[in-house]
């Protein structure tokens, strides 16, 4: 056979920039990104992290950049891109990953609380994705954007108003942008993540109320970071090149249940 499928889910010859990435999903993904050939800009807060991931990918033959960042910070953006494409090139692949989710009674949360979840989860995905896709437009490179949703933005559950509200934003931040920037040939999508353990959880579902919650799940367990690697390479990489304007939930049918 000379037509392998799989080479379609390569990325080689490609620059992902990850955000989050210091732990848990955005490490697992840059890993993988690295892996299948893109080179592989890690933002992060933590520069330790950072360093240490990235000298792991380096040991492997890949091309990784650290850039701590907040992602919070609109006005450093355009100087951290900057170095990204002097090192790297021109980003073509976004991953909007960076989150945060703060539990507690809809009743007792405070604006600032609100505020918080809105900046990190929603805010700075959208600042991101313009700095990024203007560039691309200015190289007149085709590219894609990921946004790392949750399946609480697909369904509903207490003590998770100001997240739910955040992620569901960013799922309808995906649809739009998917329409404005296909003309540019930039796909944008969404991965709904269900209960996955990262530093994030990690007490409370390894925890015996945890491990019970997920015992009443569908797939009656938490996912496996593994498994959202198919479904991002899917998205990142030609494989996926008429997918646009979608969110995929990975989480073990849990969206359906809460439907």
């Amino acid at each position: 056979m000379t037509n392998d499928p799989t080479r379609a889910f390569r990325l080689d010859g490609r620059v992902a920039v990850i955000t989050g990435a210091s732990s848990g999903i955005g490490a697992e993904l840059a890993r993988a990104f690295a892996r299948a050939g893109a080179g592989v800009a890690v933002i992060a807060r933590r520069a330790d992290r950072l360093e240490t991931l990235v000298s792991g990918l380096r040991a492997e033959g890949a091309t990784a950049l650290p850039v701590s960042l907040d992602v919070r910070d609109t006005a450093a953006l355009p100087a951290a891109f900057d170095r990204i494409t002097a090192e790297l090139g021109v980003a073509d692949i976004l991953v909007n990953n960076a989150g945060i989710a703060r539990v507690g009674s809809f009743l007792r949360a405070s604006a600032a609380e609100r505020d918080d979840s809105f900046a990190v989860n929603f805010d700075a995905a959208w600042d991101l994705s313009a700095e990024a896709s203007r560039r691309m437009i200015a190289a007149a490179r085709p590219g894609c954007i990921i946004n790392i949703a949750s399946v609480l933005a697909l369904g509903a559950a207490p003590g998770y108003a100001a997240y739910a509200a955040s992620k569901a934003a960013l799922v309808q931040l995906t649809r739009c942008l998917a329409l404005e920037l296909q003309r540019h040939s930039i796909r944008v999508n969404g991965l709904a993540p269900g209960w996955f353990v990262t530093e994030m959880n990690d007490d409370w579902l390894t925890s015996p109320e945890g491990l019970d919650y997920l015992a009443r799940t569908p797939a009656r367990r938490a996912g496996r970071l593994e498994e959202l690697v198919g479904p991002a390479l899917l998205l990142a990489s030609d494989a996926g090149s008429f997918i646009n304007g979608v969110t995929l939930a990975v989480d073990g049918a849990h969206h359906a249940a809460l439907a």
